[in-house]
């Protein structure tokens, strides 16, 4: 019996300890549990003393640990199986809605993914808080917890998730033709060094990948780059002349038809494998979206 009580979690620890990063600081999370303060410290000190761990690093706002990522998910899953009992017993408020937080690529946003949870049944009723992030570092946020579900380009599960492919987003290089015949006379592999290129953001490294397999390893794409951190904006970027970049297949055909952009290199086209990471948790909320998720991107992704 001794041993039992040493290794459970005290749900009201959990709950506090998860206030507290939601909300901040510790003052705060003691106004949204309608608590003392000091009863919040209490209670994140005594679950610290029974993990045997520092949970949370104390700045302003606080944040977890990696020990204290671990109980955090936790406590978000529980709070997840929480209010699917609630919905299964009727004990849900009137026209309330199940929460499913999801973390997905801008590309996938602009193309396949809505177009997924159209397809969601309407019972159980859901509402999504989508989370846009670059599909190489969603899968930080189902290891936060901030997440239930990803799109990442990860095939390795975070702990407590699973993990199914979903297939591969393909890419091509191109340009507008003004833009093409200005700097892609020559050598492609030496035009791109210095020809102007667009990026999403500081962490968008598909552009340069692209330059290096070109180049053999050396050096990436030009210095001289554009941030655009929105797809759609990103492909009208593209078609206006700012620079080139690696736009979705789906979203560059249209413009390739009319010959508003031209392929830079029609072979060699980018492949980037996409996977679906979930909780591993019997939720009818997420079963619902997962289905609806992998039986669109297997009609809209290449296998």
């Amino acid at each position: 019996m001794a041993r039992t009580e040493l290794t459970e979690l005290p749900l009201d620890q959990v709950r506090t300890l998860l206030a507290v990063v939601d909300e901040g600081t510790f003052d705060a999370a003691a106004a949204a549990l309608h608590v003392t303060p000091s009863a919040v410290s209490q209670r994140v000190k005594a679950l610290e003393q029974r993990t045997g761990r520092v949970l949370l690093v104390r700045t302003k706002p606080v944040r977890p640990t990696e020990s204290g990522e671990v109980v955090v998910r936790f406590a978000r899953q529980l709070a997840r199986l929480e209010r699917d009992a609630r919905a299964e017993l009727g004990m849900s408020g009137e026209g309330e809605a199940t929460r499913v937080s999801i973390a997905v690529n801008a590309d996938s946003l602009a193309t396949w993914f809505l177009a997924a949870l159209t397809r969601v049944p309407e019972e159980p009723r859901l509402a999504f808080e989508l989370r846009r992030e670059d599909e190489s570092r969603t899968a930080t946020l189902l290891r936060e917890g901030l997440v239930m579900a990803a799109v990442t380009s990860s095939p390795e599960p975070v702990a407590g998730c699973s993990v199914r492919p979903l297939g591969r987003m393909r890419y091509l290089a191109a340009a507008s033709p003004e833009f093409a015949e200005r700097y892609a006379g020559g050598s492609l592999r030496d035009a791109l060094v210095r020809a102007p290129v667009l990026v999403f953001d500081r962490s968008d490294d598909l552009q340069d990948a692209f330059v290096r397999r070109l180049r053999h390893g050396r050096t990436g794409a030009s210095a001289v780059r554009h941030h655009v951190p929105t797809s759609e904006g990103f492909l009208s970027a593209v078609a206006a002349g700012l620079g080139w970049g690696l736009i979705p297949e789906v979203q560059a055909e249209p413009l390739l038809g009319d010959g508003r952009l031209v392929q830079l290199a029609p072979q060699r086209p980018v492949d980037v494998p996409l996977y679906w990471q979930q909780w591993k948790l019997d939720s009818p909320a997420l079963a619902a979206v997962t289905e609806a998720v992998t039986a669109t991107a297997a009609e809209a992704l290449r296998v």
